[in-house]
């Protein structure tokens, strides 16, 4: 014979433990940046057997480097987001933009699918092609410092 014991769940926490076990797993942005950088890294190792890590020095001169292959209108980063990361940019459309460096907005380079979205618009905008992922590992490690 078998006991049952029934224990009774009241509804709220019902609710609470499903709504907990529907969240993403969090971690700190650092942490999350990290993942990205790291993501950037084993990209980079594929293309070049010789990888050796990323530069801020090289994230720097990307950041306010003007290539002449993208649009003319966006011939750098600095076009939009200002020649400071610390400070606010602004689009061409007059929209306010929040500053590159992650010490000034934190939560910066931590939801790949948004570092990616942007990293391929901006850079075939600025670049007129597709950053390769030494690119975006030095100019994320670049901002990171920043």
């Amino acid at each position: 014979m078998k006991i049952r014991i029934i224990v009774p769940l009241h509804p709220k926490l019902i609710i609470a433990v499903l709504a907990l076990s529907l969240l993403p797993i969090q971690g700190s942005a650092s942490e999350l940046r990290q993942q990205i950088i790291a993501g950037f890294a084993q990209d980079a190792k594929l293309k070049n057997s010789g990888f050796a890590g990323f530069s801020a020095g090289r994230g720097q001169t990307l950041f306010l480097s003007k290539p002449a292959t993208g649009k003319p209108d966006t011939p750098s980063c600095t076009t939009c987001h200002s020649i400071n990361p610390a400070a606010k940019g602004q689009t061409r459309a007059g929209k306010e933009i929040a500053p590159m460096a992650v010490s000034k907005t934190p939560e910066r380079f931590t939801d790949s699918k948004k570092v990616e979205k942007w990293f391929r618009r901006n850079c075939k905008s600025v670049l007129g092609r597709i950053c390769t992922a030494l690119e975006k590992g030095d100019f994320v490690t670049f901002m990171s410092n920043q």
